[in-house]
C-alpha cells in the first residue's frame, strides 16, 4: 500500500486533523456523494469525536464541511468562529449553499474505529436522501468510508492505513516498501538516499497529474505554511480558547530571545529557540490557525521547530534541503501509518508526537549528511523514546499537555538525530521493532488513555470536558 507524502502533509485547519480535518473532509464528502443537494442534514459523532469533539471543534469542522468548506480553502474566520459556541442545531451557508444541521454527541464508539460519524440526510419535502452513513477519521486527516474502512480490515485485520493506501493499491512505484528494513535494502541495492526513493515514487503516484513538478510545489506550500504559522505565533499575544485561560507564550519568550541573543551569559541557545518554534505553532493549531499536519495537529509544531532550527543553525540551508528534510520524514510517516497509527484516538501520543519526533529526527538526520542506515536509527531513537506516551488533553482541548510536549518532541528529535550521527547506524533495536511496539502498546492501552479526556492529566487536574467553555 502506497501513501504519498502529499497526503502526509497537508495543510489544514486547527486544533486537530484526526477531529477536526478529518470531519470536515468526512462531511464534504457526504455532501458531494449525495444525489442533490439536501434541506437538512444530521450527524452523530461517535467514541472519540464525541468525547472530546467539543474542544476539538469537530462540530464546527462538521458544519464547515456540510457548508462545503474544505481544510486548504476555509478562511480562518468563517463562521461559526473558531473558539465560540457552536449551536447543536441551527443553519449554515457557504460555497455549497444553505442547510439546516443537527449534531449529536454519542461517546460510545462502534466497535471498528474510535472515530466515526453518521450522516443522514432528508429533501426540502422530509424525503429521506441517505441515512446512517459512516465515515471514518483514522488520524492525520485521512477518511474512510465504512466500505473502505470494512476492505482494509478484511485484507489487515489490523488498524487502516488510511485513505491515500485505499487509492494508490496498484504497487506499481518503482521502489515499493513498507518496513524500515525495505527501505534500507533499497537504498542499498540501487545506492539512493531515502529521499531520493521516495521521490522516484512520487513521481510515479502522480504522474498524471504533474508528477515530481507537483511534489516539489506541494513541499514548497508546506514548508512556506510553515514559516508563516510560526511567524503568525509570534506575532500573536493573548489567551487560547477554551476555558482554560491558557496563555500564549511565543511573543514572551520571543522578546525574550531577541533582548539576550548577544549575551552568552544568558544561558539562551539553539534550543531556546526551537522550543519558541514548536510553541508558536502549536499555541496557531490552538486556536484554530492555519497549520501543516505533519502529521497531526496535535503533533504539528515538531517538524516545523527541527526545519527553523535547520534553517537557522546549519549552513547552506535552501527550499531544497527542506524537500530533502520532508521527503526523508515522509518516508518515516508512511511506515509508521502502514504498521501502526498516527492517531491519537487509536494509540496514544505515542502515534502523534512520537510519530512526528521520529520524521523530524529522519529529515534531519539527511540533511546533516547521514547515511540511510544512520536515519533509520535516529528515527528509530526517537520513536523508542515516546513508546508509551498517552493521550489525555485536559478538557478535551489541545493545549495542556499538547503545546508544550511538541517542544519537548523537537529538541528530542534533534538529540535523537546527532546522537544517530556519531554512530555507524547499527543498533540493537531497529524502527521496524519500534513500529511494532509502538502499535502493541496501543492496543494494550485502556481507552481512557486514548484522546478521550477522561484518564492521565485529565483526570487528575479534575476538569472534564462537560466543565470548558468551548
Amino acid at each position: 500500500m502506497t501513501i504519498s507524502v502529499i497526503d502526509i502533509f497537508s495543510v489544514g485547519v486547527g486544533p486537530s486533523s484526526s477531529h477536526t480535518v478529518g470531519p470536515m473532509r468526512a462531511a464534504k464528502t457526504f455532501m458531494e456523494s449525495l444525489p442533490h443537494d439536501p434541506a437538512k442534514v444530521h450527524t452523530e459523532l461517535r467514541g472519540s469525536l464525541s468525547a472530546t469533539g467539543k474542544g476539538h471543534a469537530t462540530d464546527r469542522a462538521v458544519i464547515l464541511g456540510l457548508a462545503g468548506w474544505a481544510p486548504l480553502t476555509v478562511p480562518i474566520d468563517a463562521k461559526p468562529l473558531a473558539g465560540s459556541f457552536i449551536p447543536s442545531e441551527g443553519t449554515v451557508e457557504g460555497p455549497a449553499g444553505s442547510v439546516e444541521y443537527s449534531i449529536a454527541f454519542n461517546n460510545k464508539p462502534v466497535p471498528e474505529h474510535p472515530n466515526c460519524l453518521i450522516f443522514s440526510a432528508w429533501d426540502e419535502n422530509g424525503e429521506e436522501i441517505a441515512t446512517n452513513m459512516e465515515y471514518f477519521s483514522v488520524g492525520g486527516g485521512f477518511v474512510l468510508s465504512r466500505a473502505e474502512l470494512d476492505a482494509q480490515l478484511q485484507a489487515t485485520h489490523e488498524v487502516p492505513a488510511g485513505m491515500a493506501a485505499a487509492q494508490n493499491n496498484d504497487n506499481a512505484i518503482p521502489y515499493d516498501f513498507s518496513t524500515g528494513d525495505q527501505l534500507l535494502e533499497l537504498c542499498d541495492e540501487y545506492d539512493m538516499t531515502i529521499w531520493e526513493i521516495v521521490a522516484a515514487n512520487e513521481a510515479v503516484i502522480h504522474r498524471e497529474d504533474g508528477g515530481l513538478a507537483k511534489v516539489n510545489a506541494h513541499l514548497d506550500l508546506v514548508w512556506d505554511v510553515m514559516r508563516e504559522c510560526v511567524t503568525d505565533g509570534i506575532a500573536t499575544k493573548g489567551i487560547l480558547p477554551g476555558g482554560l485561560q491558557v496563555n500564549r507564550r511565543a511573543p514572551q519568550l520571543y522578546s525574550q530571545l531577541l533582548e539576550h541573543q548577544d549575551d552568552p551569559a544568558s544561558g539562551f541557545s539553539a534550543m531556546e529557540w526551537v522550543n519558541l518554534y514548536a510553541l508558536a505553532v502549536n499555541e496557531q493549531n490552538a486556536a484554530g490557525g492555519r497549520v501543516v499536519t505533519a502529521p497531526t495537529n496535535g503533533a504539528c509544531g515538531i517538524i516545523p521547530a527541527v526545519l527553523h532550527y535547520a534553517r537557522d543553525f546549519l549552513p547552506d540551508f535552501t527550499r531544497e534541503t527542506a524537500r530533502h528534510f520532508l521527503l526523508t520524514a515522509g518516508a518515516i510517516g508512511m511506515i509508521i501509518k502502514q504498521n501502526a497509527s498516527i492517531s491519537g484516538a487509536e494509540v496514544g501520543c505515542q502515534g502523534e508526537v512520537g510519530s512526528a519526533s521520529s520524521m523530524a529526527a529522519a529529515g534531519l538526520a539527511e540533511i546533516l549528511g547521514s547515511s540511510p542506515a544512520q536515519i533509520e536509527n535516529a528515527a528509530e531513537i526517537a520513536l523508542e523514546h515516546n513508546l508509551g506516551l498517552t493521550c489525555d488533553p485536559v478538557g478535551g482541548l489541545v493545549q495542556i499537555p499538547c503545546i508544550e510536549r511538541n517542544a519537548i518532541g523537537a529538541v528530542k528529535s534533534i538529540n535523537s538525530a546527532r546522537l544517530a550521527r556519531m554512530g555507524e547506524g547499527t543498533h540493537y533495536v531497529t524502527l521496524d521493532n519500534a513500529v511494532q511496539t509502538m502499535a502493541e502498546t496501543g492496543r494494550d492501552m485502556l481507552t481512557k488513555y486514548k484522546e478521550t479526556s477522561i484518564g492521565g492529566l485529565a483526570k487528575t487536574l479534575g476538569l472534564s470536558v462537560s466543565q470548558v467553555e468551548c
